[in-house]
């Protein structure tokens, strides 16, 4: 996929354009009904679909006193509209200049764009423009003057829930790492570098890779089934994230990944942790003998599990 920094290199793409538009942080179901209409009507009117989205993430600018935690960072983003067969997607620098352009004025730089704005698409609770005045009723004015057509795609509801990074967020945060990976419609994954950490894991017989991660979202503090891409090659195992309350007193989250089966040295390499199912909550024990037990029967647990999701696929 080729990525595209400013409107005007636009210009590389000779085809008339179908844009859809979005932050797409979690390129959850409803990010993804976009992205299947804009690449549908492009199908029938022998146009180009192409992505438009922004970095940083808006919230960033808007709201600088909170803090963003990514669903997806943006290369896994970029990675996931790859796979959806897209070949371009425009990034839009979010600073504080962009954030005061009028909606109008962001709509009117797009169709002046050399390449010719065949429609856009957008999810219905997208907002754009400065104060976020911009809203579809706003966009498919200015697509009927300008000659673009709109298209408002409705919300993703499942189970009487509408999918959203918001309620996605939330049940990550509550260990719901299922619900999360259903309206997700992929597992949730945290990628990350192998760093060394104390190899307390190695000496009670269970080795673990300590992945180093910047500020994103995570699942709540737990023990996890989970499915690993090392090397292009996908391995099961247990990640747990916490505290480790039984080994130190240190505050600080740590992911720590155990691969089942798998002994080779990951020091420094890129793993792509995707949470597949929550075992337990992070417990304090009663001693190393005590953690050791419990991790083994995680571990047994856990091949359950897999065992049984192999069995009904």
């Amino acid at each position: 996929m080729e990525i595209l920094r400013s409107i005007e290199d636009l210009a590389r793409i000779p085809s008339p354009l179908v844009l859809a538009a979005g932050v797409f942080d979690g390129m959850h179901l409803g990010h993804r009904a976009v992205l299947d209409a804009a690449i549908k009507t492009s199908q029938r009117l022998d146009a180009e679909p192409v992505v438009l989205t922004f970095d940083p993430h808006p919230a960033t600018i808007l709201r600088p006193e909170s803090t963003v935690q990514l669903l997806t960072p943006q290369d896994l983003k970029l990675r996931l509209i790859g796979e959806t067969g897209i070949r371009y997607t425009l990034i839009v620098t979010f600073d504080s200049e962009f954030s005061q352009v009028e909606p109008e004025e962001f709509i009117t730089r797009l169709c002046k764009a050399p390449s010719k704005l065949a429609g856009i698409c957008i999810g219905e609770a997208w907002r754009f423009g400065k104060n976020r005045k911009g809203d579809p009723d706003l966009l498919r004015t200015l697509g009927m003057k300008s000659g673009f057509f709109t298209s408002e795609i409705p919300s993703v509801r499942i189970g009487g829930h509408t999918v959203s990074s918001t309620i996605i967020r939330k049940a990550l945060a509550t260990g719901e790492i299922e619900t999360a990976n259903l309206y997700l419609g992929r597992p949730f994954i945290v990628s990350g570098t192998v760093i060394h950490g104390a190899k307390l894991g190695a000496k009670i017989g269970f080795p673990t890779a300590n992945i180093s991660t910047d500020e994103r979202q995570y699942p709540a503090d737990g023990v996890y089934v989970v499915q690993v891409k090392a090397a292009d090659r996908f391995l099961y195992g247990v990640a747990n994230i916490g505290m480790r309350p039984t080994v130190t007193s240190a505050m600080k989250r740590i992911l720590e990944v155990h691969i089942f089966d798998f002994e080779a040295d990951l020091y420094g390499t890129e793993l792509e942790v995707s949470f597949l199912h929550l075992l337990r909550p992070e417990k304090r024990f009663d001693g190393i003998e005590a953690l050791k037990s419990r991790i083994a029967l995680d571990c047994e647990e856990a091949r359950q599990w897999i065992q049984q999701r192999r069995s009904s696929e």
